[in-house]
Parts: C-alpha cells; sequence; structure tokens
C-alpha cells in the first residue's frame, strides 16, 4: 500500500501513527479512569494530565523519529544509493562505513557484498575476455577497413536512419550537422530514388545490389549510389536494413556535359561544311569516318551513367505507382517477363513526365503496354489523343524531370540509356535495350547493430529511455542573467542507444557582441579576443538545433541554459519543443535531495574524473554531464523507472529544488 512512498516518509508515518496511538490510549486510560472515580470536581485535573502526557507522548515520539531519521533512515537511503550505483554505474570505490556508523553490521556488510560484487565482476570480465578480445580485432579491421574506403559508405535502418557512416561521408557532406548516428537520411539526400529502388529489391526480396543517381537535398552534388538490403537471419518478411555506397559524381557530370557541347559543336561544324566539299574519295572517307565516329560515341554515351539489371515490370509499378498518388490511374498490360539493363528511377520518371505531359495536352485514358523486338523491348503509352509531334516531344524531354534540377532532363536520359522515342497516331514508344540474366555473388558484410533492434513506440512518453537519442549540452556564458547576458561558448554531444558517441560533437565559441566581464572569464577563460572571429548566437543556435534535432536534451541544471536558448528561438526561427532533461533531478531521484547535486559532486560520486583544465569549459562539462547521465541509465531502471514518461513524472516531485538552485 505505501511501498511507493520513501523509506524515510514511510518511518515518518510510523512514528506519527504511533505518537498519536499513544496519545489516544492515553486518553482513553483517563476517560476511563475518570468515569470509574466518578468525582466530578477531578475532571479539570484529568484533563491537565492528558494534556500533559499527550504532549510529552507526542514530543517524545518527534525527538525520538528525528534522531532515528537522522542515524538509520539516511543512512540507510544513502546505503542503498551507494549500493545501486556499484551494482548497476560500474563505481568501484569502498562503501564509507562512517556515515552508517549506528547501523552495527549492516555498513561492513554491504562493503563486503559490494566488494564481492566487484570480484565477480571482474573474474567475469577476464572470463569473456579472450573471446572479446578477438571480436575486438575483428570490429578494429573491419572499421579500419570502412573507414579507408574511398566510397562513402551509410548503413540505414529500415525507416531510413543512419547506424553507420565512414570517415568519407564526412568529406562528402563537409561535416554537415545532419550526419550522425540515428539521423534521418532525408536531411543529406533526395529520397525519392532511395525510396523507389528500396521497394523494388523488397518486392523481388533480393540479396543483390542495384545502382541508382540521388542528389542532394538542395541538388548541389550528383552521386551514384550503390543500394543493398541487409537480410538479418529469420527476418526474411520484414523490412530490412539496408547498405548505401556513395561516389560524388558531380564532376563527372560537368566533363561530361563539357564533352558532349564540344562533340555536337564539332559536329556541327562538319556537317555545315561537308556539302561543299567536292564528291570523291576523300569526302567519302570523311563521311565514313563522321559516322563511326558518332556510332563509337554512342556506344560510350551508356557507360558513365549507372545502370541496373531489373524486371520490366517494376518499371510498370513504379509508374503506376507515381500517377496514382497524382490522382491518374495508369492503365497497363501484363509486361513479358524481361530484364532490363536500366535505370529504373530514371526511366520511371521519364514515362510520367510523358503521360503528365501528354494528358496536360488533352489525352486521357492513358494505357502502358510492352512488346519485343530484335532484342529490344519496346514501351508503348498508348492514349485517346493524338501523340505529340516532334518538336512538341522535343520540348517535353528537355524539361527537368526533378523540379529545380536542370542536369536531370528526358533527354539527358535517352542519351545515358541509348535509348530512341518517336510518337505516331496515339502511340509515344520508347525502346530500350534487353538485358541478359548474369549471375552475381553477393558481397558479404557481417556488424553489430544494436540500433537496428530499436523500434521507439509511436508515443514518445512511453519509449523506454535506453532506446532514446540525447544530445546532452552546456554552455558558457558572459554573466547569469539570461535576459541580459549572452551565450559565448556552447557545446554538445550524441548518446544513442545508451552509449556515448564521443566523436559526434558540436563545440563552437560565440561571438556575444558585448563584452565579456572579467569575474566571467575568469571563471571559463574565454576572452573578448577568443570570441572577436566567432560565428554569431543566432548562426551558432541555429546550427546547434539542427545538431539536436529529433533528439532528448540532456543538461545539467537545465532550467538556466534553456533560458539562454529559448529566449533566441524567434531569431533562429525554430523552436527548442524537444523533452528536456535535467541530470540535477536524476541525482536527486537516485540519491535523495539532502545529497549535493552539483556537477562536481555528481562526478566524484559516480567516479567520473574531469580534468581541471576542462572544468568549467562547455566541452568538458558536456563530456562530464554526458558520463554521467549514462552511469545513471541504468540506475534509474533499477529504481522502476523505465521510460521518459515515468522519468518525466519523477521530475515533477522534485522540481522545488530546480528553484532553489535558480
Amino acid at each position: 500500500m505505501f511501498t511507493h512512498l520513501s523509506l524515510r516518509l514511510r518511518i515518518f508515518l510510523f512514528f506519527a501513527l504511533l505518537a498519536l496511538g499513544g496519545a489516544a490510549l492515553l486518553t482513553a486510560g483517563l476517560v476511563i479512569g475518570y468515569v470509574r472515580l466518578g468525582e466530578d470536581h477531578a475532571l479539570s485535573a484529568f484533563i491537565t494530565a492528558g494534556a500533559v502526557g499527550a504532549f510529552a507522548i507526542i514530543g517524545l515520539s518527534a525527538w525520538v523519529w528525528t534522531k532515528f531519521d537522522e542515524y538509520v533512515a539516511r543512512p540507510l537511503e544513502a546505503l542503498a544509493a551507494d549500493m545501486r550505483a556499484r551494482a548497476h554505474a560500474d563505481v568501484d570505490d569502498e562503501i564509507n562505513p562512517n556515515y552508517a556508523r549506528y547501523l552495527g553490521d549492516l555498513a561492513p556488510a554491504a562493503a563486503a557484498v559490494a566488494a564481492h560484487l566487484t570480484e565477480t565482476r571482474n573474474a567475469m570480465a577476464l572470463a569473456v575476455g579472450r573471446e572479446t578480445a578477438r571480436l575486438g580485432l575483428e570490429k578494429q579491421r573491419l572499421e579500419t577497413l570502412l573507414a579507408e574506403i574511398p566510397a562513402g559508405v551509410v548503413f540505414c535502418t529500415p525507416d531510413h536512419k543512419i547506424a553507420l557512416y565512414n570517415g568519407k561521408m564526412r568529406d562528402l557532406f563537409n561535416d554537415d550537422e545532419g550526419l550522425g548516428l540515428n539521423r534521418p537520411l532525408d536531411q543529406l539526400l533526395r529520397m525519392a530514388p532511395l525510396r523507389e529502388a528500396y521497394g523494388r529489391l523488397l518486392r523481388a526480396q533480393s540479396a543483390k545490389g542495384t545502382d541508382i543517381l540521388v542528389t542532394t537535398r538542395h541538388d548541389a552534388r550528383l552521386f551514384e549510389a550503390r543500394m543493398r538490403l541487409f537480410w538479418l537471419e529469420g527476418q526474411e518478411t520484414a523490412d530490412p536494413a539496408y547498405l548505401l555506397c556513395l561516389q560524388d559524381r558531380s564532376e563527372d557530370l560537368a566533363l561530361h556535359g563539357m564533352r558532349e557541347a564540344l562533340f555536337a559543336d564539332l559536329i556541327e561544324a562538319v556537317d555545315a561544311v561537308l556539302p561543299d566539299l567536292p564528291h570523291g574519295a576523300p569526302r567519302a572517307q570523311l563521311e565514313k569516318t563522321l559516322h563511326d565516329v558518332q556510332k563509337e560515341k554512342a556506344k560510350t554515351d551508356t557507360a558513365w551513367w549507372p545502370l541496373e539489371q531489373l524486371d520490366l515490370s517494376d518499371i510498370g509499378i513504379a509508374l503506376a505507382t507515381r500517377l496514382a498518388q497524382k490522382d491518374i490511374q495508369l492503365q497497363y498490360d501484363a509486361l513479358p517477363d524481361l530484364r532490363l539493363r536500366a535505370d529504373g528511377f530514371a526511366i520511371s520518371r521519364l514515362l510520367e513526365r510523358l503521360t503528365l505531359s501528354w494528358i496536360g495536352a488533352g489525352a486521357s485514358d492513358i494505357r502502358l503496354s510492352a512488346r519485343l523486338s530484335e532484342g529490344e523491348a519496346i514501351l508503348d503509352l498508348q492514349g485517346d489523343a493524338k501523340a505529340p509531334d516532334a518538336a512538341r516531344l522535343n520540348d517535353w524531354l528537355d524539361s527537368p524531370l526533378i523540379t529545380g534540377h536542370s542536369r536531370f532532363a528526358g533527354a539527358d536520359v535517352l542519351r545515358s540509356h541509348g535509348a530512341k522515342i518517336e510518337a505516331t497516331d496515339q502511340r509515344i514508344s520508347l525502346s530500350l535495350a534487353a538485358a541478359p540474366e548474369t549471375l552475381q555473388t553477393p558481397r558479404v558484410i557481417q556488424y553489430d547493430f544494436d540500433l537496428l533492434q530499436t523500434a521507439l513506440p509511436a508515443e514518445l512518453s512511453q519509449a523506454p529511455l535506453k532506446n532514446l537519442s540525447f544530445v546532452v549540452f552546456d554552455t558558457e556564458t558572459t554573466g547569469l542573467n539570461p535576459q541580459v547576458d549572452e551565450i559565448c561558448q556552447i557545446a554538445a554531444m550524441r548518446i544513442v542507444n545508451g552509449k556515448l558517441v564521443e566523436s559526434e560533437r558540436f563545440d563552437t565559441l560565440v561571438n556575444p557582441a558585448r563584452k565579456i566581464p572579467a569575474a566571467s572569464t575568469a571563471v571559463h577563460h574565454i576572452t573578448n579576443e577568443m570570441v572577436a572571429d566567432a560565428p554569431s548566437v543566432v548562426d551558432s543556435l541555429s546550427r546547434f538545433h539542427r545538431f539536436a534535432d529529433g533528439a532528448v536534451l540532456v543538461a545539467h541544471n537545465a532550467p538556466f541554459d534553456m533560458a539562454f536558448l529559448q529566449r533566441r528561438e524567434g531569431a533562429i526561427g525554430a523552436r527548442f519543443d524537444q523533452p528536456i532533461l535535467d541530470t540535477v533531478l536524476c541525482s536527486a531521484i537516485l540519491f535523495g535531495q539532502s545529497a549535493e547535486h552539483t556537477l562536481d559532486a555528481l562526478c566524484d560520486r559516480l567516479s567520473i574524473r574531469i580534468p581541471d583544465n576542462a572544468r568549467h569549459t562547455a566541452l568538458g562539462d558536456t563530456l562530464g554531464t554526458a558520463r554521467a547521465f549514462v552511469k545513471m541509465l541504468p540506475m534509474l531502471e533499477a529504481t522502476d523507472i523505465q521510460n521518459l514518461g515515468q522519468l518525466i513524472t519523477a521530475f515533477d516531485r522534485h522540481a522545488r529544488l530546480l528553484r532553489h538552485l535558480n
């Protein structure tokens, strides 16, 4: 009944009940005595005796309770917290028995249990050390090889969040804040071709890879990508994770465009003078050479564009799906069982553009069919309106297939595939080369990713703490008043799946646009000269907002830091509206409100060492806070706080502590 109450409160209630019960029994005895005596003049004496006795019992009980609380209840609570820290947070320091000296052998016994637990833990670590050393060596080799691969490698969960990336990815994306573990891939790349390729491989239950072209989210660069699904054992029917290898083809595309322009200029110049040359062997030889060069060039047009082998039916499914999203019903016949060598995303987008343009010109009831002719697959779009003439068809082919991306037009797709297109009567026909089925050996990759087993519930408050992504941060400021002072440094680190990812950090000096007082410099050692060329507050907080996007914020004495952040929400055009956790309150839950809850005290309690030169720097305090929070997570779970909602509810019981601190 009272198990949800703290030990100290239950003991207080026990003594209160004892005092009230004693007073009640004394009163009952006096009443019985007075009734038995039967003398009315003795009533005042009985009342006086009862009052004195009752107050004496209550006072004695209160005095005994304070001593019991001081020498028994508080030491028991502290002893329980110390044992929990050694059981769940890998704290190896000996338990100090002095504060529990009135508990007899309990403190030495607890110290012995803790020491034995440490010995057992060390013995177990030695027992598994040999095997983990072997696995660790293989992991180190894999990480080394992965880091040196010249292509960007990213491993994604089924919901397109990053579970692994190599160093080349940071080079490709210039340390973009959107790159990080458990961050959505759409912060970096346009997802349409990736989702289409993923769906195609998923429908085929394929262990083979597929090649596609993708662009950055702002179309600044073009990447050649290879996607391969990562089927886990027993997961053949579930959505798998996938591996993505990226190579920057932006310069290749620019050079290819220059080559195309130069070659077109050359052919145009030769064609212009060819009719003026006299007939004879030299002219015939020139015409033959020109024809041979154009023929050889046509063979190389498809060499630079990544083409894959895919089923013809996949193109029909992709096109029908795209049009259905625009409320257009595409009719298509059963397509031949044939494999093509093509870029499925590009071809489906080309057919979509032709269909939409034709509908815009008056056609309706569009139907897709396919036929085979001399080793080619001919895709026919048939409608109930006259097909476009050559000029209009060329206009359609010259328009970008992706809005705002002029380098990806229908004509580019035709050239890259060596494809032909013609419009006759009520039909638009696209000819593509068929590809023979080739045997491919899947490339083997093995790794252990906890993120792949993590699935957050729709309601974030029900999410287990160990499955959440956290961003731990700290600020250094010009003073202690959020209304007039300003941030001069901010740092942050990520915690993913209960592990601190120290390589993913945000650390920047900030120009506060005001002088830093000498008293503040004496604390954090940041001078006016150091921040003179630093980014502005608005720019720094905009970058930090993107770094922290989608994560739970964690800070030590969070109201102070959040006041500086929230003051600038209007200027950066974004809100810090994610859940916010405070390690001060976590400490109060675990160690009681009467304990000291400064960052130094918390780190000392959890055997965390912060170098003296790192204290009172944003990055040093962030590191200390993050390590403390990681150690407190299993301790919180041991107190039956399993999810975010339960932790926030527990915070409410200790909110008074923060009001005293601020």
